[in-house]
């Protein structure tokens, strides 16, 4: 080749690479705003709205709105950041914002509006198409939805982080509701704004940061979690370099640490070994069950806690000197599985499927004793679901069914047992998720917030009445907007009806119930419309609809009921105490022909249900086993049958007069 030719190559490649280098310097010079902000959004009315992004660091450029026609000169940091504040009007729109840096990019059909933030757990994350069940009246809701075009969404995706981002981790941007939008959207927070609109007829935008099953100290920043000798230890480790490989180890030493000391209270536990995992325990005594199955469903109702399961298992001859697998469709929740008395693996988790490798020198000829210890921390437990198949590993011709008649024996209640350690790369670790979905936010400017959390905080009560402020004051501290109404919802009723002072549902609403005294919060209280079937009750319009019915009073100034009864105080008069509400608006009402739900106490801490009848705006108590009494409580379950609301339809919280903690109290005269 001619020289010629290599110096016109060399022009061409010079040529191509100043072109790509252009058209590169243009598309990181481009505007971009957060994630956040994108067409069809909405901006909070009658305030200075935060707008930011990121652009060529030191760079100019401007950034127009049209309900103002006000051009705004904006300048980056030298990392590239931008920030701006915009004034906006009352609500309204279409409306235009307009950046030019040369080149110039336009976020359309923008309203204003009041912006809310969703956020908690799988309650107020669950879709109008539902977890296991959709809502009430689906397909009519969805018709519904096209009548609301200024509802518009956003969901933040689920992420974690060991420390504060920045970046608004959005897939698809805001959302215009309509049929096919809103089924996957949260119900809870739809049916919030839907009421807000069809009163006000303004724009309303949620913002959805959501997580099922996550606790309330995830969502919490660190700073504010330092101050709790519970959640400082993983913050301070965390801003001292953690990363996820010594989360792993230090989980699997956690882990360990915690079978151990389960080992050591359980009552299979003897001569420094599991005797009940070893093949020639005499079970002959035990009770006898079909599994795959719930326990609850099998004659062991309302049992959280351990029990263990044993299976003889007679094994072929030509199997012996062969590593085998065991493999289990589904147990609720953790499971530590035996072979011959050694253990082959365990899980903590109940999504998971079971498979365990058994290897060779474990099996023999004859009969063989699979063992496995059961873990419910609540709701249903068991060995749930199948296939139950032993094989041969590597050969699925070479099988057993194994499936079928167990005998089983309890051993620990759930309250005796240590708290189980939190999974290395689960999200309910402190402040992660607070980290990742949360502090990207911050600088949105919003109206409120309304939350739907608790169930998974439900064995911790106690320091949920802590956590739970802390972390309101925390986000309104972050974000800067003052007291922002925050509005959460107590936790439904759920599970099969027990004594009242058996659950932990109950302390956690009463958890909920004392935050009420931090400043501009509200309750929605939905002890009636819950289900004992369903963790994720339909009838989230209901739940939307009290939620909004607080902000109507709260924030937006109507005066409506916006709450059932709230205890106040208590008399004691001889053998009755007499109770007094507020929030009895329209007067206290029984549904139906006597009250329910109410339990009485003397000294002894000893509760026998009670006789309770409404006189004027009181409620009085008594019981003919309780002479001297010094407590009440009412509705003191998982799944309590109660029935005191006011007038206006709205059902009285769960509560209690006395303030005894730590002691398993036993309901009387059964």
């Amino acid at each position: 080749m001619t020289k010629t030719f290599y110096s016109a190559l060399i022009k061409c490649v010079l040529f191509f690479c100043l072109i790509s280098l252009a058209f590169g310097t243009a598309a990181i010079a481009k505007v971009l705003p957060a994630a956040c902000f994108t067409d069809n959004m909405v901006l909070q009315q009658k305030t200075n709205a935060a707008i930011w992004g990121k652009e060529t660091p030191g760079k100019s450029f401007t950034m127009s709105t049209s309900w103002n026609k006000k051009i705004y000169k904006v300048t980056t940091t030298a990392n590239g950041d931008w920030k701006i504040k915009v004034a906006t009007p009352a609500y309204g729109g279409p409306y235009t914002i307009t950046f030019n840096d040369g080149e110039i990019s336009t976020l359309n059909n923008v309203l204003i509006g009041e912006v809310w933030v969703c956020s908690g757990q799988s309650n107020m994350e669950m879709p109008l198409t539902g977890f296991y069940g959709d809502v009430l009246n689906l397909q009519q809701e969805l018709c519904d939805a096209a009548n609301y075009p200024e509802i518009r969404m956003l969901k933040i995706d689920n992420k974690t982080s060991f420390s504060p981002q920045t970046d608004v981790p959005v897939k698809w941007g805001w959302n215009i509701c309509n049929p096919q939008t809103v089924r996957d959207f949260s119900a809870v927070a739809y049916f919030f704004a839907k009421n807000l609109y069809q009163q006000y007829h303004i724009p309303i935008g949620i913002i959805n940061s959501t997580w099922g099953g996550t606790v309330a100290e995830a969502w919490t920043s660190g700073s504010a979690l330092k101050t709790m000798p519970d959640f400082a230890p993983f913050v301070k480790a965390a801003e001292a370099g953690m990363t996820q490989q010594k989360l792993d180890a230090k989980y699997q030493e956690d882990l360990r640490g915690w079978l151990n000391a389960i080992n050591k209270i359980d009552p299979a536990y003897r001569d420094g070994a599991l005797q009940w995992a070893m093949p020639g325990f005499d079970d002959s005594g035990w009770k006898k069950m079909t599994v795959p199955t719930y326990w609850e469903q099998a004659g062991v109702p309302d049992y959280d806690g351990t029990i263990w399961f044993r299976k003889k298992v007679n094994i072929p001859a030509n199997w012996v000197g062969k590593d085998l697998k065991l493999d289990i469709g589904g147990i609720d929740d953790y499971d530590d599985s035996f072979f011959n008395g050694t253990e082959i693996g365990h899980t903590e988790l109940f999504i998971f499927k079971r498979s365990y490798t058994i290897p060779a020198n474990l099996v023999k000829a004859g009969d063989n004793t699979i063992a496995i210890r059961v873990f419910d921390n609540g709701g249903l437990g068991g060995i749930n679901k199948g296939p139950m198949i032993l094989s041969v590993s590597g050969d699925t011709s070479s099988k057993i069914d194994v499936s079928g008649e167990w005998v089983y024996q309890k051993a620990n209640e759930l309250k005796e047992l240590p708290q189980a350690p939190i999974q290395s790369n689960s999200p309910n670790r402190p402040m992660l998720i607070y980290n990742a979905m949360i502090n990207p936010i911050l600088p949105f400017t919003i109206k409120g917030v309304i939350w739907y959390q608790g169930e998974s905080n439900a064995d911790r009560a106690k320091q949920y009445r802590q956590l739970f402020p802390l972390m309101i004051n925390d986000w309104r501290q972050k974000w800067g907007e003052g007291n922002f109404p925050f509005y959460f919802v107590q936790i439904a009723n759920y599970a099969a009806t027990d004594q009242p002072p058996a659950a932990d549902w109950p302390a956690l609403r009463d958890a909920q119930l004392s935050t009420l005294s931090t400043p501009n919060t509200g309750m929605a209280v939905i002890i009636d419309i819950g289900d004992k079937n369903r963790i994720h009750p339909q009838n989230k319009q209901e739940v939307g609809r009290r939620l909004a019915l607080i902000a109507r009073a709260k924030t937006y100034g109507e005066n409506i009921p916006y709450s059932g009864p709230i205890y106040q105080s208590q008399k004691i008069t001889g053998d009755k105490i007499e109770l007094t509400f507020a929030h009895a608006n329209g007067g206290l009402v029984a549904k139906g022909d006597t009250l329910k739900g109410f339990a009485i106490a003397g000294a002894d801490k000893k509760f026998y249900w009670a006789n309770a009848v409404i006189v004027g705006d009181k409620v009085i108590v008594s019981s003919p086993d309780v002479s001297a009494p010094v407590a009440v409580r009412y509705a003191w379950a998982n799944n309590p049958a109660c029935n005191l609301y006011n007038g206006a339809g709205l059902p009285a919280s769960p509560f209690r007069t006395d303030d005894w903690e730590g002691i398993r109290l036993t309901m009387q005269g059964q």
